[in-house]
């Protein structure tokens, strides 16, 4: 999370607009808690606490562990950290003041593709509009960064549901390379065409 994404630092605010989402931070922090426990301490309903779980694991701010049939839930602090620097600098503030216009500059296709969340809506059936929504994907990636497989995956599902499919034409494209797990970020230069 950088100030020169401005997409996923509005998912991350956004994830803190809420009361309900402030307080089950706030549970999460202490120790992690079950979706039972959660909802019985806010005196909220399960599947509405598990709505706001998703959202706030989405901006990477609660971990999630399984065991057995029970879900438990705690915070992330990297994500805490990740923000904190992103914000860190009034430079990096300034930054912002040019994000609008570079979203607004966006394809057509992209734009038509995302939701207001800034997720994507479906993968593209035809190849003209899937390389506009792959380079729009594959410009979140870092160049010179190493991937490992559970990384790429957790960026793609912040973005959408069905990370192999978006992972094996990132890499069928040459937008993404890959070798014994590790994925990085080609030049543009070398993406297919």
């Amino acid at each position: 999370m950088t100030a020169e994404k401005p997409a996923l630092l509005l998912q991350f605010v956004k994830a803190l607009a809420h009361e309900s989402r402030l307080r089950l931070l706030g549970l999460v922090a202490s120790r992690e808690h079950s979706v039972q426990q959660l909802a019985a301490l806010l005196s909220l309903k399960e599947p509405t606490v598990s709505h706001h779980l998703s959202l706030l694991r989405e901006a990477e701010l609660v971990r999630l562990r399984r065991d057995g049939n029970t879900h438990w839930y705690g915070l992330e602090l990297g994500a805490l950290s990740r923000f904190a620097r992103a914000l860190a600098t009034r430079e990096q503030l300034q930054t912002f003041a040019g994000a609008r216009a570079s979203i607004g500059d966006e394809n057509r296709t992209v734009r038509n593709y995302l939701t207001p969340e800034g997720r994507l809506k479906a993968f593209p059936a035809t190849r003209k509009k899937r390389r506009p929504i792959l380079i729009w994907l594959v410009r979140q990636f870092e160049d010179g960064r190493r991937y490992s497989e559970a990384e790429v995956n957790a960026l793609i599902e912040r973005r959408h549901h069905d990370r192999e499919t978006f992972r094996r034409e990132l890499v069928g494209y040459r937008m993404l390379a890959r070798q014994s797990g590790v994925y990085w970020r080609m030049p543009e230069t070398e993406w297919a065409p």
